[in-house]
């Protein structure tokens, strides 16, 4: 037909035969990238639970050691006021001066109730401790579960490196972290709560309970090994045989 376009009679050409590799390098480069940013993202996060997990450390040895001699001194006064009540007053000299025992007692239970108020204040630094290590781990951990099971896999949360803990680890320690210094803070709460100056025996035998607590915190290690796995994942996440997705 005239002013017709001739068809051609040839097949159509093939595509490029690089265009399928192509388009997988973009997608494992996208991949990538988002694995790169959690990653960045988990660093960050871990940085400043590490920052937050030496002060809190720094604090909890602070207000350990403010409470042992307060809990010494509380200790040694109820025990003589123990002894004050026990002693015979109208056998003594004493006896001339009944309002002395009064003002005696008043005088020890003033300064007994002085030394739980402190006891007290410890006690809310070892809470304020508590809330800042729990506050920090939350905050990594949130991150993880919002993005780490889906771009990272669980192949790359387990992977460990030559000098590299596994991001699994990390966060299991951050955990165990959070336990310690809760399990603290409730030892500590509970001693002090127990105490009443209504029975001296027992605040008299407060120290020796309070050294108890002390022992099993000295033997626990787990900050000191927490601290140390975050900084060796801070400082060689990038390894191969480390870095989730590589």
């Amino acid at each position: 037909m005239a002013g017709s376009v001739p068809r051609s009679n040839q097949p159509p050409l093939p595509a490029p035969a690089n265009g399928g590799a192509a388009r997988g390098d973009d997608v494992a480069g996208e991949r990538r990238g988002a694995v790169m940013a959690v990653m960045a993202g988990m660093v960050s996060a871990l940085r400043a639970w590490a920052e937050a997990a030496a002060r809190a450390e720094e604090a909890a040895r602070a207000a350990l050691a403010a409470s042992t001699p307060l809990l010494g001194s509380l200790g040694s006064l109820a025990a003589q006021m123990r002894a004050a009540r026990r002693l015979p007053w109208n056998a003594t000299p004493l006896g001339a001066f009944p309002e002395l025992r009064a003002r005696l007692w008043q005088k020890q239970r003033g300064a007994a109730e002085a030394l739980l108020e402190q006891l007290g204040g410890r006690r809310e630094e070892l809470r304020a401790v508590r809330d800042a290590v729990g506050t920090a781990g939350t905050a990594v951990l949130r991150l993880y579960e919002e993005r780490g099971p889906a771009e990272l896999g669980l192949p790359g949360v387990l992977r460990r490196g030559p000098r590299c803990p596994s991001l699994a680890d990390v966060l299991e320690g951050l955990q165990d972290v959070e336990r310690f210094y809760r399990r603290l803070y409730l030892e500590s709460k509970l001693l002090l709560q127990r105490l009443s100056l209504d029975s001296l025996a027992d605040v008299e035998a407060v120290p020796q309970s309070w050294e108890r607590i002390l022992e099993r915190y000295r033997e626990d290690d787990v900050v000191q090994d927490t601290l140390l796995k975050v900084s060796l994942f801070l400082e060689n996440h990038r390894e191969v045989n480390c870095s989730p997705g590589s």
